[in-house]
């Protein structure tokens, strides 16, 4: 992995290196990197992962084994722009395995990281200079847990 850019941390309670193979497992373009372990010196148990660099779609990572101190929160998510309704359905059902369906299009995976899972149409939609169709597909994106892009298109036409 290169020197420039930024990496954003993720700190989990020991299980890092499982949450950077199960990213890595669900995102196309995605690998793992270096892997760190705690030494005689501490403070985990030698040999244990401290830190595991890996990669999503040309973003990096490090997982970190911090501890029980930190959990996630939904002011933190990733939002996954998708194409089409079968690319919602795959991250939507592969991300909320064993985590939480929210609501909006939002979820929280198995580790409590939140996502977004957004159609990139609904973004147009959102944003139309025409308050009336903005305004209908964001009524019909509330109601919504996961998105269904043919009913936030239908009520966008009216």
């Amino acid at each position: 992995m290169s020197s420039d850019g930024f990496t954003t941390c993720l700190w989990f309670d020991g299980k890092a290196e499982e949450a950077a193979n199960y990213y890595t497992s669900i995102f196309k373009n995605s690998r793992m990197g270096r892997v760190s372990r705690y030494t005689e010196a501490g403070p985990g148990p030698a040999g244990s992962v401290v830190t595991v660099d890996f990669e999503v779609n040309g973003q990096r990572f490090v997982a970190v084994n911090g501890g029980p101190q930190f959990t996630f929160n939904e002011s933190i998510s990733f939002q996954i722009h998708c194409e089409d309704q079968d690319e919602v359905d795959y991250y939507w059902s592969k991300l909320s395995e064993g985590g939480q369906e929210v609501a909006c299009g939002w979820l929280k995976d198995r580790y409590g990281l939140s996502w977004q899972v957004v159609p990139a149409v609904l973004v147009d939609m959102l944003s139309d200079p025409d308050r009336e169709k903005a305004a209908r597909a964001t009524a019909a994106m509330l109601s919504m847990t996961k998105l269904d892009i043919a009913a936030l298109q239908k009520a966008y036409a009216g």
